[in-house]
Parts: C-alpha cells; structure tokens; sequence
C-alpha cells in the first residue's frame, strides 16, 4: 500500500501504543498473588506466556519494517525547495532553531551597556560592555534564518502529508 509518512507515522504511534499496552497486560497478568487456603485457580488471571511473546514479537516486526521503510524514504527523497533529504532536514531544522535562539540574543544587546560588578571584586569603576559586530547585522541575519526555517518547516510538513512511499503492512 501507499501511504504518506504522517501516515506511518500514525501507524507506528499506534503499533508502539499496541505494544506498551501488551506489556502493561502482562506485567498484571503473569504473575498474581493468592492467599494461604485460597483457591488458586479461582484468582488466576487469564495468560498465555506463549501467545504474548508470539504477540509481541509480531508488534516488534511491524515497528522494524516501519520504521526502516521511514528511514529509506527520509534518506531517498529530496525536499526540492532546499534539495536535501528529509533526514538532512530533520538535522537542518533544530540548527536553524538553535541559531535563530543565538541570533535573537545577539540582537537583543545594546551596543553599549554599563556592566554592573556585586561581591569581592566589585570597585567604584563603572564598566561597559560593548558589542563587537554590528547589531543590524544580527537583526537581519535572524529574520533572514526565522524566514528560512518557517520555509523549511512547511517544505517537510508538505513532503510528509503529500509524498507517499510503499509499505507493506
């Protein structure tokens, strides 16, 4: 079948849900308590060791496959506007975060700011820090890299909802 990766990305929420959920059964069911002169079999919860494996490996197999079948189409296909791959994509995104979170201080900064000294060491000299570059720089630098990574966000939410790949589910 064909299916976009929000699509699998749906589909392994779902499976790694299945999964948690098969293994929350099993740690209430696999093992119970029983009082001294209780009967056994009447607080026995229902179990079967063997078909939960069997149960959770098949779980374990489908997340394998689709997560690889992710990783080819995120290595394989190219984000045309910005001709990378998607998992170039999901490298480039958080560094354009991180530089726009730099940039944003940088161009916070007035250009001369008197520095103020508490403890030991402070004397009745009055200091000033200065910025070393020109703000105006970092001011476009950030509009520049908040426009690039708006655009690279809408790039890959596009590549995700629209391009679909083959799955075998």
């Amino acid at each position: 079948m064909k299916i976009t990766s929000s699509q699998a990305s749906k589909m392994l929420k779902k499976l790694n849900n299945d999964y948690n959920d098969l293994m929350n059964l099993e740690s209430l069911s696999s093992t119970f308590l029983a009082a001294v002169g209780e009967d056994v079999e009447s607080v026995r919860p229902e179990y079967s060791y063997a078909e939960t494996r069997a149960k959770a490996d098949e779980i374990n197999s489908r997340i394998r496959k689709l997560r690889h079948a992710i990783n080819v189409f995120n290595s394989t296909t190219v984000i045309p506007e910005f001709n990378i791959t998607i998992d170039e994509m999901l490298v480039l995104i958080p560094q354009l975060n991180a530089k726009l979170y730099r940039l944003g201080q940088m161009k916070a900064i007035l250009p001369k700011q008197r520095q103020e000294i508490y403890g030991k060491n402070s004397t009745n000299l009055i200091d000033y820090k200065y910025a070393n570059y020109e703000i105006s720089d970092a001011e476009r630098d950030y509009s520049v890299t908040a426009d690039t990574l708006a655009r690279a966000q809408l790039a890959l939410d596009y590549v995700n909802a629209n391009v679909t790949f083959e799955f075998d589910y």
